[in-house]
């Protein structure tokens, strides 16, 4: 029987190290996935892999992961579909008439603006601000790893703001279990103490007015107006780009620019109906991942009818599109696949809950707790879940301050903050891996350039908690 001690860090530690060091990100998943059940099997390799394999294929038993990973694949659809009704063009020419979007940096900001907008649910905030931007990014020579990192710094970190939406509900039932009286009044005054969340977005505007490239961000944008979308040796430079001339039979119907504005706007504003009618008219207690798949679903027959009703595809083009675009993004399928299951690994060798109990709290002064409750960014990064973090740490830092008799908002916050800056930094993250797939960036090398960005805001983002332990 395995014991959860510090070699529960080995596995998420693999993988991640190896990710980095090698671009291999399907192998490094699986190395951690292979050492985390030969450890739970007591140190077998071959049982643990077998496990292993067996562990990948019960991740398609769980409906809402199953869920996820067709959601991952019909976007790619979706996608695929938009661009080849000349949608994004013809969205795109409306922009430029009216110089909204004439430059790199005015795309930028529009990725920028759809992130701070939608904020009903973190990966339909990427995929529609990657969706509307990237078409522009690309003609004005933009890094598509500067996209993948406008859209990520605006998705969860301003979900995560908003009480009323996934997140909220999700947080607001963990601190009612936890005991606090008033979730909401609670959940309310952590808003403005939520230091990473504010230092992310901040920076992220920051890095757009300014042109501030860093390290691999800096390679990246040369790389880009250089005219190479990828690095050589990357997956998705071997792969055939989207197609983008026209397939459509008439010229004018190919530059509606509804044909792509219904179709994500149907996927908008079906989160929150899908959330209502699961939820049984309470968005709190919708299903996150039912209502994702019903709003794809719903933009891509939407996109089907208008194409139909302009008379400008048939239904065997529309499914060749349809296969072709998820096609497209099943290696990105596979990569979530493997984190999910590396995930699974992780909460049965006790990882997040054993970090949590190495926690100190009697030991720490109390002036100091704020910053160490923002290291739930450890287990956000080695688990690759802010919402797991939540739910390990909620429980763990309430209580510690109801018990010295300190506020709850100032620890609540430093918990939050923690846990969307370890999911940011973190390469097993879903969210991380949609923001590649929306923005056509690299997995691995999205993850490289996003790093030092992250790190200048968790940064500050601890000096911060640091000092607000001197106030509470």
């Amino acid at each position: 029987m395995y014991e959860p001690g510090w070699t529960s860090l080995l596995p998420p530690l693999l993988a991640i190290g190896l990710a980095i060091a090698s671009r291999q990100v399907y192998i490094a998943l699986a190395g951690g996935i292979w050492l985390g059940y030969s450890l739970l099997l007591g140190g077998a390799p071959l049982l643990g892999l077998a496990a292993s394999v067996d562990a990948i294929v019960a991740v398609l038993g769980s409906a809402s992961d199953a869920k996820v990973i067709i959601f991952t694949l019909l976007i790619g659809s979706l996608m695929t579909t938009i661009e080849a009704s000349g949608g994004v063009r013809g969205f795109i020419a409306w922009l430029e008439a009216r110089r909204w979007a004439n430059n790199g940096k005015r795309a930028q900001w529009l990725a920028f603006a759809v992130g701070i907008g939608i904020f009903i649910e973190s990966n339909i905030t990427v995929l529609v601000a990657g969706s509307v931007a990237r078409p522009l990014i690309d003609r004005y020579k933009v890094a598509r790893e500067k996209l993948a990192y406008i859209i990520d710094s605006t998705s969860a970190p301003v979900c995560i703001l908003i009480p009323l939406n996934a997140w909220g509900a999700f947080n607001l039932s963990l601190l009612g279990k936890a005991g606090v009286e008033d979730p909401l009044g609670v959940f309310v005054a952590s808003i403005p103490l939520n230091l990473y969340a504010f230092a992310a977005v901040l920076l992220t505007a920051w890095v757009i007015s300014r042109d501030w490239n860093v390290g691999p961000m800096a390679a990246a944008e040369q790389r880009t107006r250089a005219g190479k979308i990828h690095w050589p040796n990357t997956a998705l430079a071997a792969a055939q780009e989207t197609a983008t001339s026209a397939t459509v039979a008439d010229d004018d119907k190919a530059g509606l620019a509804r044909n792509m504005v219904l179709p994500l706007l149907v996927m908008v504003l079906g989160m929150p109906l899908g959330l209502w009618i699961t939820g049984d008219g309470n968005l709190a207690r919708g299903s996150g991942s039912t209502s994702v798949l019903w709003a794809v679903l719903a933009a891509l027959v939407t996109s089907w009818l208008l194409l139909l009703t302009q008379r400008a595809m048939n239904v065997t083009q529309l499914t060749s599109l349809f296969l072709r675009g998820a096609g497209d993004l099943l290696p990105l399928a596979i990569i979530l696949l493997l984190a999910l299951a590396l995930g699974g690994v992780a909460r049965e060798l006790g990882t997040g809950a054993w970090i949590a109990s190495q926690v100190p709290t009697d030991a720490v002064p109390v002036l100091m707790l704020p910053a160490l409750f923002f290291c739930a960014a450890f287990i956000a990064f080695s688990v690759g879940s802010s919402w797991g973090t939540f739910a390990i740490m909620i429980p763990v830092a309430i209580p510690a301050a109801a018990a010295i008799g300190l506020p709850a908002a100032p620890f609540l916050a430093a918990v939050l903050s923690g846990g969307i800056f370890g999911d940011h930094a973190s390469p097993i993250s879903d969210t991380t891996v949609v923001s590649s797939l929306a923005s056509g960036s690299d997995h691995i090398e999205h993850v490289r350039t996003q790093i030092p960005y992250a790190l200048v805001a968790g940064s500050a983002a601890m000096i911060g908690f640091a000092l607000m332990g001197l106030a509470v």
